[in-house]
């Protein structure tokens, strides 16, 4: 069976009737999160809204005032998912999402005319295509395509779309002779019905299920964007077709006119400028970590040239046990090491963290062997963190550093026992 979407492609409203209606559930991804819908799986006599398949994803739309969700094939019937029950016979205007539909169609047709002359000019196969959000991509059967070779198949499918040549659609049956010629990467297990074979005069003739544009013309223009290594020796083709060519084009000249305010140069000199940029943040940030290790350093010798110092050192504030503080919100592992390195944690011990007061961020405690293994698991439920701790020292991330006010009493609390054992 073919639907009224494949009969014809450009047909924006229809009038049919309910079939079925029935309670469902559909897994769906929102925001990168995966929820469990509840609505309707919805059965119509017959449909202008495409379900997904041949790599095309399916139509949005409405059913009278209710939204499409989701359309799926099964067998010879289109499934549509909806949020409100309709009631079964009820005569309903089913309206598509245009905008999303001819794009979907620039795309898939584009995609048969890439394909179609990457096998006549180099005998490259399409293994297969995904029609992605924003750009396409063709997995060629081929290692690798030369530049060359990507502007010469850019300049025939242009010249294709120049050259108006009309795409036709056939329904053949299964036994017919002239499904034997056309190109094809088989059927679906569960497909019933006539053949459609979607027709680029001259061009190429290709068994699938898809919507298509009437005239190559329509596909306005096609860039070949570029290739990527795809898996099992193939290449990956990735392209634009139609509308998204207009909108990449208005996008780039849109970042590019913030790149001249920005950089203060014309758009020629935008990679010199940026590459100059790049190595002066990696002189600054050298030199940076340089300052930073000597800062380590200088902190960890005034502590121990303090002739008041206790056994307990932090970083942020001195409490009883404290002899020497310094605030600090930003650094990183190296620098709280290097602070632990240069004491001497047999006699001391060490808290140092890094980080967002009360966000989260990096501890280091150190000290002797036997109180780090005991303290160290406690400091870590405190800051809520993770982390682990060998040979004197446990180390690790915090969720939060709000609390760490109770680790220093808790370790301050450790030194004055010791101090009481001791005496």
């Amino acid at each position: 069976m073919a639907f009224q979407c494949q009969r014809d492609c450009y047909m924006k409203e229809f009038v049919t009737s309910v079939v079925s209606c029935c309670p469902a559930e559909l897994k769906h991804e929102v925001n990168g999160k995966k929820e469990t819908l509840k609505g309707f799986n919805v059965k119509l006599q017959d449909t202008i809204l495409f379900p997904e398949g041949g790599g095309q994803p399916d139509d949005h739309g409405l059913i009278g005032d209710v939204s499409v969700v989701r359309v799926t094939r099964q067998g010879p019937e289109a499934v549509h998912f909806v949020s409100s029950a309709l009631e079964e016979g009820q005569q309903v205007q089913v309206k598509l999402d245009w905008e999303r539909r001819f794009d979907h169609m620039q795309q898939h047709s584009g995609q048969h005319l890439i394909t179609a002359l990457a096998d006549a000019l180099f005998g490259y196969k399409t293994t297969s295509w995904d029609l992605g959000r924003q750009r396409s991509t063709i997995e060629l059967d081929t290692p690798s395509v030369k530049a060359a070779q990507l502007q010469t198949l850019e300049e025939a499918v242009n010249e294709k779309i120049r050259a108006h040549v009309p795409v036709n659609v056939q329904l053949l049956s299964i036994d017919d002779p002239a499904v034997e010629k056309v190109r094809s990467r088989g059927l679906p297990d569960d497909h019933a019905g006539p053949i459609r074979i979607v027709d680029i005069e001259g061009v190429d003739a290709n068994m699938c299920c898809g919507t298509h544009v009437s005239n190559l013309s329509h596909l306005q223009v096609i860039k070949l964007l570029g290739t990527e290594k795809g898996k099992k020796n193939k290449t990956n083709l990735i392209f634009l077709a139609g509308n998204r060519v207009l909108k990449y084009a208005e996008k780039s000249f849109s970042a590019e006119r913030s790149l001249v305010s920005l950089l203060k140069t014309g758009p020629d000199e935008h990679v010199e400028a940026v590459d100059k940029l790049q190595k002066s943040a990696k002189l600054l940030q050298k030199t940076n970590l340089s300052l930073l290790r000597d800062m380590a350093v200088l902190i960890a010798q005034n502590f121990k040239n303090d002739p008041q110092r206790g056994s307990f050192f932090s970083l942020h504030k001195n409490e009883k046990c404290v002899s020497f503080s310094f605030n600090r919100k930003e650094g990183d592992n190296e620098f709280m090491n290097i602070i632990a390195n240069e004491l001497n944690t047999e006699e001391t011990l060490v808290f140092l963290t890094v980080g967002e007061e009360k966000g989260p961020g990096l501890f280091v405690l150190a000290g002797p062997s036997g109180p780090v293994a005991e303290l160290g698991p406690r400091v870590l439920e405190i800051l809520q963190g993770k982390g682990a701790g060998k040979n004197g020292r446990f180390q690790g991330k915090a969720n939060s550093l709000a609390r760490r006010g109770e680790v220093e009493a808790l370790l301050q609390q450790h030194c004055k026992q010791l101090t009481s054992g001791e005496e």
